[in-house]
């Protein structure tokens, strides 16, 4: 199995082309928004508390605080904390795909990751946790896809991921996000 000259398997690098075409495309339009005050600080925010799902723990937690129960908090933390691990321990290892850049781009001070790029964690944690979170409150669903939009948006702008990882982890998190609902149903209605 020879790598891609990004380090990605034959399988992502056999679209090469017409990935790093996307990538290109898409990091030349965040890149009018860089340099933009609100754009900065609300993207490196939002990569920020993708950290860890924290956004997504936060979230479980506020919606305790307002009446939801306290058990749809500890579900959510503990299916977080698995398609992390099945994520960043597993998928990504079967990609390892290089990261744009090392430490994100100068302009802005995120944490450096250590895992590689594909698929985007912070996207696939989004997607997944606004699935879980529509199943559980489907009236706030389009607070929850929004939240997951921009925390995935806010990777490549920050340039830690490339855009296509985003697309890839978006894929992985809503798959992972229907699969981990469809188990939560059938154990509650035993």
């Amino acid at each position: 199995m020879t790598a891609g000259s990004d380090g990605s398997p034959p399988g992502l690098a056999s679209l090469g082309p017409v990935v790093a075409a996307f990538d290109e495309w898409a990091d030349a339009r965040l890149e009018r928004l860089r340099g933009n005050a609100i754009a900065d600080r609300v993207f490196t925010a939002a990569s920020d508390l993708g950290d860890w799902s924290l956004i997504w723990h936060l979230v479980g937690v506020a919606r305790t605080l307002t009446g939801a129960p306290p058990t749809e908090m500890l579900q959510l933390s503990a299916m977080l904390g698995a398609e992390s691990l099945l994520v960043n321990q597993g998928i990504k290892r079967l990609f390892r795909r290089a990261r744009p850049t090392v430490s994100g781009d100068d302009r802005f001070q995120v944490r450096t990751p250590s895992t590689s790029s594909f698929p985007s964690g912070h996207a696939s944690s989004g997607l997944f946790a606004a699935t879980v979170l529509t199943s559980m409150s489907r009236r706030k669903a389009p607070i929850w896809y929004s939240l997951a939009a921009i925390v995935a948006l806010s990777r490549p702008f920050v340039r830690i991921h490339h855009a296509s990882d985003i697309v890839g982890g978006a894929v992985v998190g809503s798959i992972l996000g229907k699969l981990a609902v469809t188990a939560r149903r059938a154990l509650l209605s035993r």
